[in-house]
C-alpha cells in the first residue's frame, strides 16, 4: 500500500506539471489554422494525464480528459480550426483538472459538477455549438420560474484572508444589488487553543433576494476568489424555496439559526447537484508532504561531499588513537587542528549543498503569470504584452510557495491601475499594447523581483485626496512623495472609481506587504505619471541560514543581518540631536539618521545607556537608515534560523531566533519591523493620522 501511494504521488505531481505545459501552450496557441507542433504538445500533456489515470481508478478525470482529447486530436489532424472560444474553454478544462487533482491528492470528493459543465462546454464545441467559457454556473432553464433571488454557498479556504480578500466587503457588495440575509456556519471552528486568527473557519449560505438580480452580477462579486480561494455555489433561489419551507417554518427574510441553515444548505446540494457527492463542511484531510525534484548534479555533489566527511572523521578517530599512544603530543595537536580545519570547510561546503536542493527557480512562480495576464487583460478589454526575465533565478522552495500570491496582486493592479485602454494609449502617443515586465536578479545578498509596468503611473493628487476622504490623512499634512506612494498600502485603500470584479475594493496590496516582509523581505515603490511603475520585491536568500553579526546588549545578545549593516561607528556626543523628547537623532556626515536604543526596545535592564559608552549599528532597510545602539559588536557567524512563532510566539520586531555555540538562544532582529514600530511610537503623538497610513 505504501508504495501504491508513492507512485499515486508521483502520478499527481507528473499531472501537475503536464497541467502547466498544457496552460502554457494554449496561452501561446493562435487563432487559426492548428499550429500542428504546440498542438502535439498540449495533446500528449492530455493524454499521459488521461493514460495514468485508469491504473488509479480515477474515472472521472479519464471520462473527462477524453472529451478535451478528441477536441485537441480534430485539431491535430486539422479537421478543425482554432478559435479564441475553444482556448478559452480549453483553459477551463485545465483549470478543472486542477481542481480535480488537488481534490484527489488532499483525499476530497471532487466536484462533479463544475466538470460537467465544463465538459459539456467541450461537447457542445464538438457539435459546431457556440458556448461561454465564462458560464461556470448552470443556466436556468427556460421551463423554470423566473428566479427571485440567488442562493450562495461560500465555501472559503482557510488562507482566504491571507490572500487580500475580505467576506465582509464581499458581503457589502452583495448587499447592492438586493436584499441580502447571511448565514453563518461556525461548526469548523476550532478550540481556542488551536484558533489562528488569520485562518478562517467559518462558510456561509448567502440569500440575496430581488426579480431584477442577474446571475452574472451575483458571479461578478465573487469572480476575484472563485477557484482561487473559496468554492462557489449559486443556485436560483426558486429551487430551494420548497426546501426552506420543509426544515424551517421562519419567515422569509428572517435570519435563521445556524443549525437550520446547515440542514437547507445540506437539502439544496442534495437536490440541485444529484450527479455530486454532498459538499462536505467537515475539516479537510491534511495535505500531503511536499516534494521537489532535484537536479541529479546536486545530488552527486552533496555524496560526494559526505563522502569527504567521512574521510575527515576517519582521520580525526586515527589521529585520537596514535596521540594516546604518543609520548609526544604536539606533533599530533597540529595535526588534530589540520583535521579540524577540513571538517569545518566540509561541513560549510555541505551546509551550502543542502540547502542549495531546496533552491527552485522562481519561474514556478512566474508561470502562472501569463494566465493571470490573459484572463485579466481580456476581461479588462487591454492588449498586453507581458515580458519576464531571470526566470532561472533561484530562491528557496518555501519562499516561492508564499510569494505567489504578493506577485499575483501586483500584476493584476498593474493592468488594472496601471496600463490604459489601447484608444487612450493611441491618444497619448503609446502603443496601443501596453506592456508588464517581471524580472528576478541578484542584488548583494538578496534576490530582487520587480515588476515594471509602462502605464498611467500613479496620480499622486488623486491619492492624497482619497486619503483625506476616508480621513487617513489631515488636509494640512506635508507628505513627502514616497510617504505618498506608501498610502496604497494602507488596509481598505483603493484609488478606483469603480468597483470591479478585478479590483477596487481595497484589498490585496496591504497584505502583500505584510506577506513579502512576513519572509524577511521588503517592498518598494517608484511612480512617474504617465511613464508607468516598478515594484520591487527585495527578499533574502533562504528562510534557514543566515550570515549575522552578533552584537551584545547587556547580558543578552542579538543578530543582526550583515545585508543590512552599512557601517558600525563610536558615537560622539555633540552629534546627537533630540526632538521635543519624542526621538533622538545622530548627525551622519550631511543626514540625520534616527537612533533605536535596543535596551529599550526589548527591556533589558543591565545594558549600558550612555551613548559614547557604547557602538551606533547603522542599518539600512526600504532606503531608509538608521542607528541602532548597542553595547558591542561580538564577531560574525552563519546562524540556523528558528522560527519564533512556530516554536513560541509572535514578537514584534524580531525575525526568528537561533542557538549559539555555547548553547544559548539569540534573538534575530527584523530590521523592517523594528525600524518601522520605532518610527511610529516616535511621531504617533504629533500625526496619529499619519502613523495609521504608514
Amino acid at each position: 500500500m505504501d508504495m501504491m501511494e508513492t507512485f499515486r504521488q508521483t502520478y499527481l505531481e507528473e499531472s501537475f506539471e503536464g497541467l502547466q505545459i498544457m496552460e502554457a501552450g494554449l496561452l501561446e496557441l493562435p487563432p487559426g489554422n492548428p499550429d500542428s507542433e504546440k498542438i502535439n504538445e498540449i495533446f500528449r500533456a492530455a493524454h499521459s494525464i488521461k493514460g495514468g489515470s485508469g491504473t488509479f481508478g480515477f474515472s472521472e478525470i479519464a471520462g473527462f480528459t477524453h472529451v478535451l482529447e478528441t477536441l485537441l486530436d480534430e485539431m491535430r489532424d486539422f479537421k478543425r480550426d482554432v478559435t479564441q472560444e475553444s482556448i478559452d474553454v480549453m483553459l477551463g478544462a485545465v483549470d478543472v483538472l486542477r481542481d480535480m487533482l488537488t481534490k484527489l491528492q488532499n483525499h476530497e470528493s471532487i466536484d462533479e459538477e463544475r466538470a460537467s459543465v465544463v465538459q459539456g462546454q467541450l461537447e457542445d464545441i464538438l457539435g459546431g455549438k457556440t458556448t461561454s467559457a465564462f458560464s461556470n454556473q448552470p443556466a436556468v432553464s427556460g421551463n423554470e420560474p423566473a428566479p427571485t433571488g440567488w442562493v450562495v454557498k461560500l465555501l472559503p479556504e482557510k488562507n482566504l484572508l491571507q490572500t487580500g480578500n475580505e467576506p465582509l466587503r464581499i458581503f457589502r457588495e452583495l448587499n447592492t444589488l438586493g436584499q441580502l440575509d447571511v448565514e453563518a456556519d461556525l461548526q469548523n471552528l476550532p478550540n481556542l487553543a488551536e484558533f489562528n486568527p488569520e485562518e478562517l473557519f467559518i462558510s456561509w449560505t448567502l440569500t440575496l433576494r430581488g426579480m431584477e438580480v442577474e446571475l452574472d452580477d451575483v458571479k461578478e462579486v465573487f469572480e476575484w476568489i472563485d477557484g482561487d480561494g473559496a468554492e462557489i455555489k449559486i443556485e436560483p433561489l426558486t429551487s430551494v424555496a420548497e426546501n426552506e419551507s420543509l426544515h424551517n417554518d421562519t419567515p422569509l427574510g428572517q435570519p435563521r439559526s445556524v443549525a437550520a441553515t446547515s440542514s437547507v444548505a445540506q437539502d439544496v446540494t442534495s437536490e440541485t447537484t444529484n450527479k455530486s457527492a454532498k459538499v462536505e463542511l467537515q475539516k479537510k484531510a491534511p495535505q500531503q508532504d511536499g516534494s521537489i525534484r532535484v537536479n541529479l548534479s546536486k545530488i552527486d555533489q552533496l555524496v560526494n561531499l559526505v563522502g569527504e566527511l567521512v574521510i575527515t572523521q576517519s582521520m580525526l578517530s586515527q589521529f585520537g588513537e596514535q596521540a594516546e599512544q604518543s609520548p609526544d603530543s604536539s606533533e599530533w595537536v597540529d595535526k588534530l587542528k589540520e583535521g579540524l580545519t577540513h571538517l569545518e570547510r566540509h561541513t560549510r561546503e555541505l551546509q551550502e549543498s543542502v540547502m542549495n536542493i531546496r533552491m527552485l527557480p522562481v519561474s514556478f512562480a512566474f508561470n502562472r503569470m501569463p494566465r493571470i495576464v490573459h484572463d485579466v487583460s481580456q476581461r479588462l478589454g487591454k492588449n498586453i504584452d507581458l515580458i519576464m526575465e531571470g526566470e532561472g533565478t533561484e530562491l528557496d522552495k518555501t519562499m516561492l510557495e508564499q510569494l505567489t500570491d504578493p506577485l499575483v496582486h501586483i500584476v493584476r493592479n498593474s493592468i488594472d491601475h496601471g496600463i490604459e485602454t489601447p484608444d487612450e494609449r493611441l491618444k497619448l502617443g503609446k502603443p496601443a499594447k501596453g506592456r508588464v515586465k517581471m524580472a528576478a536578479f541578484h542584488q548583494g545578498g538578496n534576490i530582487l523581483i520587480q515588476i515594471t509596468d509602462d502605464g498611467a503611473g500613479i496620480n499622486l493628487d488623486k491619492l492624497k485626496q482619497k486619503a483625506i476622504d476616508k480621513g487617513i490623512v489631515d488636509l494640512d499634512t506635508n507628505l513627502s512623495q514616497d510617504e505618498l506612494v506608501d498610502l496604497i498600502f494602507h488596509p481598505g485603500f483603493s484609488t478606483a472609481d469603480v468597483v470591479s470584479d478585478v479590483s477596487g475594493r481595497g484589498v490585496g496590496m496591504d497584505v502583500v506587504r505584510r506577506n513579502i516582509r512576513g519572509l524577511g523581505g521588503s517592498v518598494e515603490v517608484q511612480t512617474e505619471r504617465g511613464k508607468g511603475s516598478i515594484f520591487t520585491i527585495r527578499l533574502p536568500l533562504t528562510l534557514a541560514i543566515l550570515d549575522g553579526q552578533l552584537a551584545a546588549v547587556g547580558s543578552q545578545t542579538y543578530v543582526f543581518p550583515l545585508v543590512s549593516i552599512v557601517e558600525s561607528i563610536q558615537v560622539d556626543k555633540s552629534l546627537v540631536k533630540g526632538i521635543a523628547g519624542q526621538a533622538e537623532l545622530y548627525k551622519l556626515r550631511d543626514q540625520y539618521i534616527p537612533v533605536v536604543r535596543l535596551h529599550k526596545r526589548f527591556g533589558v535592564s543591565d545594558a549600558k545607556t550612555d551613548l559614547s559608552d557604547g557602538l551606533l549599528v547603522v542599518v539600512e532597510e526600504g532606503g531608509r537608515r538608521s542607528g541602532v545602539f548597542v553595547d558591542d559588536l561580538l564577531g560574525q557567524q552563519q546562524v540556523v534560523i528558528k522560527s519564533l512563532e512556530t516554536n513560541f510566539m509572535k514578537i514584534s520586531g524580531v525575525a526568528g531566533a537561533t542557538i549559539l555555540g555555547d548553547g544559548k538562544v539569540a534573538l534575530i532582529i527584523d530590521i523592517a519591523e523594528a525600524l518601522t514600530s520605532h518610527k511610529l511610537s516616535a511621531v504617533e503623538k504629533k500625526q496619529p493620522h499619519l502613523v495609521s497610513a504608514a
